[in-house]
């Protein structure tokens, strides 16, 4: 990825690194797991016309995105 995760701006996003390999795995796992029912219930409150829910469930998939991917990289920033 070509940009600074801005989680990892953060203290305990920065925490997160230094968690042992096995938990980052399972957190990183979970997350795209959430990334992509997040995006799924998103498309489907888009096309019920409900935009705020929308909105909120895009969100939901971004954040879940910075986490795993942050989880995933060896090298701290």
């Amino acid at each position: 990825m070509g940009y600074i995760n801005p989680l990892l701006k953060l203290p305990s996003g920065r925490a997160l690194l230094d968690l042992p390999a096995e938990d980052k795995a399972r957190i990183e796992a979970v997350m795209r797991e959430l990334r992509d029912q997040a995006n799924t219930e998103a498309e489907n409150s888009w096309k019920r016309r409900k935009g705020p829910m929308a909105a909120y469930w895009r969100a939901v998939s971004t954040y879940a995105r910075h986490l795993a991917h942050a989880l995933s990289h060896k090298s701290q920033p």
